[in-house]
C-alpha cells in the first residue's frame, strides 16, 4: 500500500489478495474524518453518514460521490433520506476493507471539506 500521497491525491486500482488487517485499518482510519469500520462484518465496511441542508443538497452530495465512484471505478452502498447521505465501503475482490476504500472516503472527505 501507497503512502507517498496523501489518501485524497492517490487512485484506485484493481486489489487482489486478502483484505487489511485491523493495524493496517486504523492507520487507514487516522488519516480520515469521523469514518468508522464496522468490523461486525468479516473483513469490515468504512462508514459514514454525512447530513446535510436539505433534499437537493443531499442529492447533489450523492450525484458528487457517485462522479468519485465512477471516476475511481470503486462503488459504494449508499443509503439516502431527506437530509442523510449514509456510505458504506468496502473492495468485494478481498473480502472486505482494501486502501481502495479509505482512498475513496478521504475523496469524499475533500468533497465535503
Amino acid at each position: 500500500m501507497s503512502q507517498a500521497q496523501p489518501l485524497h491525491l492517490q487512485r484506485c486500482s484493481h486489489q487482489s489478495g486478502p483484505a487489511l488487517s485491523a493495524g493496517e485499518q486504523q492507520l487507514m482510519l487516522s488519516q480520515l474524518k469521523d469514518w468508522t469500520v464496522d468490523s461486525g462484518t468479516p473483513g469490515g465496511v468504512l462508514t459514514k453518514t454525512f447530513t446535510l441542508a436539505g433534499f437537493h443538497h443531499t442529492m447533489a452530495f450523492v450525484n458528487a460521490v457517485a462522479w468519485i465512484a465512477h471516476e475511481q471505478d470503486h462503488h459504494p452502498d449508499l443509503a439516502v433520506s431527506y437530509k442523510h447521505c449514509t456510505i458504506r465501503w468496502s473492495t468485494h475482490s478481498v473480502g472486505g476493507l482494501s486502501i481502495n476504500d479509505f482512498i475513496c472516503a478521504a475523496r469524499v472527505d475533500a468533497l465535503s471539506a
